[in-house]
């Protein structure tokens, strides 16, 4: 940590922002006591100059760091406009939708995308997806609830059929009851995820990597037979990179990186560098489970976040960006492992390219 220029005025600033949160905003969040009032590249800067290196990247929001150059001149070249349109209803097009689809579409190998704003929205529009076409092509009957096999671990969102998907207890408890027809399997067993899986399955859901539930890559056999269950059943595998997606891990897919290929990706977090903005990805013939007027979003694709997406994505199609995310990833585990070896508070490391966890043998707030 260093010390940069103390600006007086920001201190006095952020005293009088944090009387006002503390009278006004909802307690949702444990804060630390950071105050932060800006970044660059991969460093924060507090109201008293301090320099802090960003370890938690906005939860895995800023991928390319803060104040990235090329980012900084594209809302530039925005704001410049006189005529900058910074909301367009999606009953009108835009010029920045169809070409920021067409490139993921691409890249992912899903012709096709709809834009929302959130993680947790995409999950929810994909789980509504699953179930709106297993009602359809499994013929199910008017009291037969649509089936979704998650993970233990898993954390999928705060919205309802995501967050009923979520393997975690102590999310789910205080909004008991929710959804219906969620069925829970551990994260290392392949077989009984494929016993688990029947006619009234609609998809099985998971993380590649599990984020919030520690950084836990699964194995490509839990991929695997996640992929043989949906092919058995005609359900839809839906993989939720909205944390280890988009070159987290050294691909675009973390899923097909561990050569499994899915039904529907859902994305979020880094796609817009910080912009609210979110896609679901899927397949022809699974998106045609959706006709107009059953699923849509106000804000979602606008205009400004998608201009900012495309820029994000020609930044990682830079040659060598995603060697080079791999390559540091590695180095950085070594370095982690070598920690564990000379302090006995790391008790395990685990993690694919650049997301990375150090398991604690003690309690965090102790250390």
């Amino acid at each position: 940590m260093s010390v940069r220029s103390l600006d007086t005025g920001l201190a006095a600033a952020m005293d009088r922002a944090l009387g006002l949160e503390a009278r006004h905003l909802f307690p949702t969040y444990l804060r630390s006591a950071l105050r932060v009032v800006g970044g660059s590249g991969c460093r924060l800067y507090d109201d008293a100059g301090r320099e802090y290196l960003d370890m938690l990247g906005g939860i895995a929001v800023n991928a390319l760091g803060h104040a990235h150059p090329r980012i900084v001149a594209a809302l530039r070249e925005a704001a410049a406009d006189d005529r900058l349109l910074l909301h367009c209803s999606n009953l009108y097009h835009h010029p920045y939708q169809g070409p920021l689809a067409a490139r993921l579409a691409a890249l992912f190998g899903l012709p096709r995308v709809f834009f929302c704003n959130s993680g947790s929205e995409a999950v929810e529009a994909a789980l509504k997806l699953a179930r709106a076409r297993a009602r359809r092509v499994k013929r199910l009957a008017a009291g037969d609830v649509p089936g979704i096999i998650a993970l233990d671990g898993s954390f999928h969102g705060r919205t309802a059929l995501a967050l009923s998907s979520t393997g975690q207890e102590k999310y789910r408890a205080p909004f008991d009851p929710l959804v219906p027809g969620v069925t829970f399997i551990a994260p290392d067993d392949p077989e009984a995820l494929r016993r688990a899986a029947g006619p009234r399955t609609a998809a099985v859901i998971l993380e590649p990597v599990q984020g919030e539930g520690g950084v836990r890559p699964l194995a490509p056999e839990v991929l695997q037979a996640a992929r043989a269950a949906c092919d058995a059943t005609g359900a839809l595998l839906i993989a939720d990179e909205v944390q280890c997606g988009l070159g987290r891990t050294g691909a675009w897919s973390a899923c097909r990186q561990a050569g499994v290929v899915p039904d529907l990706v859902t994305l979020a977090k880094p796609l817009a560098a910080g912009l609210p903005l979110a896609a679901i990805l899927a397949r022809e013939e699974v998106a045609q489970a959706f006709a107009p007027g059953m699923h849509g979003t106000t804000f979602g694709g606008g205009p400004l976040q998608c201009r900012i997406a495309l820029k994000v994505i020609e930044i990682l199609e830079r040659p060598g960006f995603l060697e080079r995310v791999r390559e540091v990833g590695s180095y950085f585990r070594r370095q982690l492992e070598s920690l564990k070896d000379e302090l006995p508070i790391f008790a395990k490391v685990r993690g694919d390219g650049l997301i990375l966890a150090a398991e604690l043998a003690v309690p965090g707030t102790s250390v």
